[in-house]
């Protein structure tokens, strides 16, 4: 099997019945340090199933499934997320696809979705420690905002 390429565009696509399985399986490839921080694709999905404001796919690179993301875009919270705008609750890119950019593309389009909606900022929080994705949204440019999301340091990306 052919890996995708650097320059492979990143699309989302509704986890379906052809697909929630081999999402699920994504978990596996994660390091044990890194899945103390990114809870199971099968329990996101559960819970994206479960909440009325959860927006999630799969997260592919030209025709190959390479992550998992899910953002929370309501104002009602008995999801328990109690965020001022669109929170990134979670995002995940397999093992063998990081490190390559695409991670980062799937994060601005994601920023541009939301942007084309009228939504100024993209909230998200993190772990820290090893394995913490703190770096990660560090470099696209997310800043902590001071508070605290359960144990985890909230961070916000402005969209303007």
């Amino acid at each position: 099997m052919e890996y995708p390429s650097n320059d492979s565009e990143v699309t989302f696509r509704r986890v379906t019945s052809a697909n929630v399985s081999e999402i699920c399986e994504l978990s596996d490839t994660l390091s044990d340090e890194q899945r103390e921080f990114v809870a199971d694709n099968g329990t996101s999905i559960a819970e994206g199933f479960c909440s009325q404001s959860a927006w999630f796919r799969g997260v592919y690179a030209d025709e190959f499934l390479i992550g998992f993301v899910m953002v929370h875009e309501g104002s009602d919270w008995d999801d328990g997320i109690d965020c001022p705008g669109p929170y990134l609750w979670r995002f995940m890119i397999a093992k063998p696809f990081q490190g390559q950019g695409f991670g980062k593309q799937a994060i601005i389009k994601i920023a541009a979705l939301l942007r084309a909606k009228g939504a100024r900022e993209l909230y998200t929080s993190y772990g820290v420690g090893p394995g913490s994705p703190q770096v990660f949204y560090e470099k696209l440019g997310f800043s902590p905002t001071g508070g605290m999301f359960d144990e985890e340091v909230e961070a916000v990306l402005k969209l303007v």
